[in-house]
C-alpha cells in the first residue's frame, strides 16, 4: 500500500473540531461566535478606555491596552476559522496554512505570556519601591519590555514552526483538533519526532517557564513586603492591586500547564480540548471583566468611555 506524504505544500490538514456530532455543530457556532463577538467588544473597549482617559496613561494600563490587544489577535487566529469549520463539510486547512495558524498562535500567546510577566513587573516597583516608580517604569523601559516580549515570542515561534516543516506527515492527516496546535500534529508525524520533542520541550521550557518563573519571583517579593505593612487596610490596599492581574495568570497558566507540560504520549484529545479552550477563547474573554469589574480606575474609565459615547 503506498503512504502519501503529506508535508508538500498542496496538502491538506483535516481539522475534526470540537465535536464530530453534526447536531452540535450549529449550537456550537452560535456560542462560540458569541464568545468571540464578546471578546473582540471587550477588549475594544478596554483599549479605547485606556485611551480616552489620561489618568490611565500608566505602565499598569500600557501593558493592559497590549496584553487586551494581544487578546484579540491571539482569538483571531484560532476562532474565525473554528466557526468556519462548524458550518463547513470539508474542515480543511492547507499545510502552510496550519504552519502559518501555529506560528500566530504560538507568537501571540508566548507574547500574553511576557506581557503578564511585565506586569507582575509593574506591580512588583509599584509596591515594593513606590518612591522610585516613575524612574523604573519610565516610558522608555516600557516600550523597551513590550519589544522584547514581541521579539522573544515571534523568535521561538519562527524556530517552533521551522522544526515542524521537516518533519513528513503519512497515512492519516486529521487533526483532531479545532485548530493546529503542536501536540496533535506531532502525533501525526511519521517522521521520528523525539529529537524534535527534545530540541522543542528545552526551548518552549525556557521561553513559557521564564515569565512564569519571573511572576512567581515578583509576587514572592510583594507578598514578603505586603506582609510586614502593619495595617490591615495598607494590607488589602495593596494586595487589590494585584487580584485582577493574578486571577487571569492562574486562569492562563493553569490551562497552559496541564496542556504542554507532560510527555507526548500522555495527550488526551478531549481533556485537552477542553484546557486548550480556556486559554484560547475563554480566558481573553473574560479579561475585560475581570480588569474592568474588579478595578477602579478601569470601572471610572469605562464610565467615561460611556458618557463620551452617549454625546
Amino acid at each position: 500500500m503506498e503512504i502519501k506524504n503529506y508535508s508538500s505544500s498542496t496538502s491538506e490538514f483535516i481539522l475534526l473540531g470540537i465535536s464530530s456530532n453534526p447536531q452540535l455543530q450549529k449550537p456550537l457556532f452560535a456560542i462560540f461566535l458569541i464568545m468571540y463577538l464578546v471578546t473582540m467588544m471587550g477588549n475594544i473597549l478596554i483599549n479605547l478606555a485606556i485611551y480616552s482617559d489620561s489618568r490611565l496613561h500608566t505602565p499598569m494600563y500600557f501593558f493592559l491596552s497590549n496584553l487586551s490587544f494581544m487578546d484579540i489577535c491571539f482569538t483571531t487566529v484560532i476562532v474565525p476559522k473554528m466557526l468556519v469549520n462548524l458550518l463547513s463539510q470539508t474542515k480543511s486547512i492547507s499545510y502552510v496554512g496550519c504552519l502559518v495558524q501555529m506560528y500566530f498562535f504560538l507568537a501571540f500567546g508566548n507574547t500574553d505570556s511576557y506581557l503578564l510577566a511585565s506586569m507582575a513587573i509593574d506591580r512588583l516597583v509599584a509596591i515594593c519601591n513606590p518612591f522610585h516608580y516613575d524612574v523604573v517604569m519610565n516610558p522608555w523601559r516600557c516600550l523597551l519590555m513590550l519589544m522584547g516580549s514581541c521579539t522573544i515570542s515571534h523568535l521561538h515561534s519562527i524556530f517552533y514552526v521551522l522544526l515542524m516543516s521537516r518533519l513528513s506527515f503519512c497515512a492519516s492527516h486529521v487533526i483532531k483538533h479545532f485548530f493546529c496546535d503542536t501536540q496533535p500534529v506531532l502525533k501525526l508525524s511519521c517522521s521520528d519526532t523525539s529529537s524534535n520533542q527534545m530540541v522543542v520541550m528545552t526551548e518552549t521550557l525556557a521561553v513559557i517557564v521564564t515569565p512564569f518563573l519571573c511572576i512567581l519571583f515578583s509576587y514572592l517579593r510583594i507578598i514578603i513586603t505586603v506582609l510586614r505593612i502593619p495595617s490591615a487596610a495598607g494590607k488589602w490596599k495593596a494586595f487589590s492591586t494585584c487580584g485582577s492581574h493574578l486571577t487571569i495568570v492562574v486562569l492562563f497558566y493553569g490551562s497552559i500547564i496541564y496542556v504542554y507540560f507532560r510527555p507526548l504520549s500522555m495527550y488526551s484529545v478531549v481533556k485537552d480540548r477542553v484546557a486548550t479552550l480556556m486559554y484560547t477563547v475563554v480566558t481573553p474573554m473574560l479579561n475585560p471583566f475581570i480588569y474592568s469589574l474588579r478595578n477602579k480606575d478601569m470601572k471610572m474609565g469605562m464610565r467615561k468611555l460611556r458618557f463620551r459615547i452617549h454625546l
